[in-house]
């Protein structure tokens, strides 16, 4: 049943991603696919896996522990917080902070993680900024 929750969950927010995608303006100037195209993959992606899971659930699911809610938990306000900082640090810094604290708690030592997350900021800021030439949020130190 818990499942079928969730299922029904993800659907409703896959509508509303739905809705929040279609309500984005979009300039003369945008490309051929628009600032809608992606969104709305996600949406899809989302919705058909959510109802996946309402139609097919697991018989018997196993629910995570109370100490794997609470790092769920969070990795989620890291997530939030990485929205909330990337228009004051800019992407290179606040991604790599995200990135360095989620690869820790996957199981990455603390060196690692460093090195993981300067250099997942890095790589993607260099593909998609340097390489692509698409707009990312700039930081204290113009990057």
């Amino acid at each position: 049943m818990s499942d079928r929750i969730f299922g029904v969950f993800g659907i409703l927010l896959s509508i509303g991603y739905v809705f929040a995608a279609l309500a984005i303006e979009e300039s003369f100037l945008s490309d051929a696919v628009g600032p809608k195209a992606f969104p709305l993959i996600i949406a899809a992606i989302l919705g058909l896996s959510s109802l996946a899971i309402v139609l097919r659930p697991d018989a018997e699911p196993q629910w995570p522990t109370l100490g794997r809610l609470a790092e769920i938990a969070a990795a989620v306000v890291v997530m939030i917080l990485y929205a909330e900082m990337l228009p004051v640090a800019g992407f290179v810094i606040a991604t790599a902070f995200a990135a360095a604290y989620l690869a820790w708690r996957l199981g990455s030592s603390a060196l690692e993680s460093v090195f993981v997350g300067v250099g997942t900021s890095v790589g993607i800021y260099v593909i998609f900024h340097l390489v692509l030439g698409l707009s990312l949020a700039r930081g204290p130190f113009g990057f």
